[in-house]
This record gives C-alpha cells, structure tokens and sequence, in this order.
C-alpha cells in the first residue's frame, strides 16, 4: 500500500444520467481522470432558505490532486446547476499499482 496526497477522488452531483455521462466522458476525453464511478443517491439538502430532497447521481472522479482546478472548470461549464457540488479528497493511502494507473490515464504517460 502506497501513501500519498498526490491523488484525490473528487465528488460532483448531478441531475440526472445525460448529465452525469456527458460530465464524466468530457473529463475522460480531456485526461483528466482516470475513472467516473456513478451511484444514484438522495441529496437532502438547504436551497434558498428552503429544505430540498431530489434524487441524483453522484459522481465519483479518481484522478490527481493537481488536476482539481481544470475539473472545477470543466465540471462548472457543463453542470445545469447555479452552485454545483464539485470537492476533493484526497487518497491518503492507495494499492501503488491502482495509483500508478490514475497517474498514466491523466498524464498519458
């Protein structure tokens, strides 16, 4: 097991499937992930002063830390959403061949 804080996994929700598959080939297509995992999920959540519960799909991006801002962006200028959920964690530890394959799907090495 490796440690490191290089890589993250990133968490985005998102409406609803064309959404969550447009968002997840953009950033493929652009090497800036390595993986999009999708798992339906009830966000419950304060929206306008008001408690809202929808139904959604949360996105679950493996890639590096370094690539978060260009994800932000990407994400940003393809979510319907006004504030859209776009946040990082990071990977403290990790199997050094699933992350050596994260670094080589976003870097093309």
């Amino acid at each position: 097991m490796a440690e490191t804080s290089q890589y993250c996994t990133v968490l985005v929700t998102v409406p609803n499937g064309t959404i969550a598959e447009t968002i997840a080939h953009a950033l493929l297509e652009a090497k800036l992930a390595a993986c999009v995992s999708l798992f339906p999920v009830t966000s419950i959540y304060t929206w306008q002063g008001e408690v809202q519960q929808e139904g959604e799909l949360q996105l679950l991006i493996k890639t590096e830390l370094a690539r978060f801002g260009e994800i932000d962006a990407m994400v940003r200028s393809l979510h319907p959403y006004e504030v859209p959920e776009v946040i990082a964690l990071p990977i403290v530890a990790g199997s050094l061949p699933y992350l050596q394959w994260i670094a080589e799907q976003v870097t093309g090495a």
